[in-house]
């Protein structure tokens, strides 16, 4: 019992008491509270992102890379060190790219055109991976200039004026199968903004284009006289008739000539009325002589 007694002591003797933690001063729980609020907030911002309209996004993990998934607009939430997003415009977008090209019958020609374009949004991820952010850059130049000479090649110069709409669509129709099918880029519209021509085939469509209108110059002025000649004719002719059907009519009765006397009597005693000078003519010369039978050479023989 003696030795029971001196354990139990000895035991009592060595155990200690559990510290209680100290209750920390103001300016400690002062402290928690400011770590605390900046590691909220350290959170909220770099564990949350923001997907504006007309963008998509994708995480790159520094664990498993690029991720497969696209995220559409509105805010979202991400590990942060660990997830970095990448932010995506997908609108439809302008892209002018000039050139000079050959056509079929070997004339140089420069040329504009505008693209419309946008990245195709379920293949993101592979744009981002294979392209980068800049595959805008990286790509469209070449395939629009590769796609432009290939299909200006297949028509001559004249034809690019005349078929420019053809050209347009053969061009749209070459870029979106291949921009599509390699870089997983959509084609919204194609056109062609310039079409320029060498200075010596410029020349020779003006000179080409002065000869055609000095050619119908001509031929309106061949037909112009044309029609002056049958108009003589006919007006010949008619004077002709004319003459014949007087000439029957005196015959016939002298009624005529003198109702043609009696006219230019009327016309010159008008003008000799309004006439300042003073006239001295006889009635014959004047043909005033009215009661002259001056026709009587002219009525027909018995």
């Amino acid at each position: 019992a003696p030795e029971c007694g001196r354990l139990w002591v000895h035991t009592e003797s060595t155990m200690k008491a559990p510290r209680i933690p100290p209750v920390p001063t103001g300016s400690g729980r002062i402290a928690q509270v400011l770590l605390g609020a900046a590691g909220a907030g350290y959170l909220a911002y770099n564990g949350l992102f923001n997907v504006q309209g007309g963008q998509k996004a994708v995480i790159f993990s520094r664990y498993s890379g690029v991720g497969k998934k696209v995220y559409g607009e509105g805010t979202h939430i991400c590990v942060p060190w660990l997830h970095r997003p990448q932010i995506f415009d997908v609108r439809t977008r302008p892209k002018k790219m000039r050139s000079i090209s050959g056509t079929k019958d070997l004339q140089m020609v420069d040329i504009e055109m505008r693209v419309l374009y946008k990245p195709r949004t379920t293949r993101l991820p592979d744009i981002w991976s294979r392209f980068g952010t800049d595959y805008d850059e990286r790509i469209m130049p070449s395939i629009i200039s590769e796609t432009l000479k290939a299909a200006i090649a297949q028509f001559d110069a004249a034809q690019l004026i005349t078929k420019r709409e053809e050209v347009s669509k053969l061009v749209r129709r070459n870029l979106t199968e291949r921009a599509g099918r390699d870089f997983f880029i959509d084609i919204e519209d194609v056109a062609i903004t310039h079409l320029g021509f060498g200075r010596e085939y410029t020349k020779a469509i003006e000179d080409k284009q002065v000869a055609q209108q000095e050619a119908e110059r001509a031929k309106f002025l061949v037909q112009r006289a044309l029609q002056e000649k049958k108009a003589m004719v006919i007006q010949a002719q008619g004077e002709a008739r004319s003459a014949e059907l007087i000439g029957n009519a005196m015959q016939r009765d002298s009624s005529y000539l003198e109702l043609k006397r009696l006219e230019a009597a009327k016309e010159i005693a008008t003008n000799v009325a309004r006439s300042n000078n003073s006239v001295y003519l006889n009635s014959e010369s004047l043909l005033l002589n009215l009661l002259d039978d001056s026709t009587e050479t002219l009525a027909p023989k018995k």
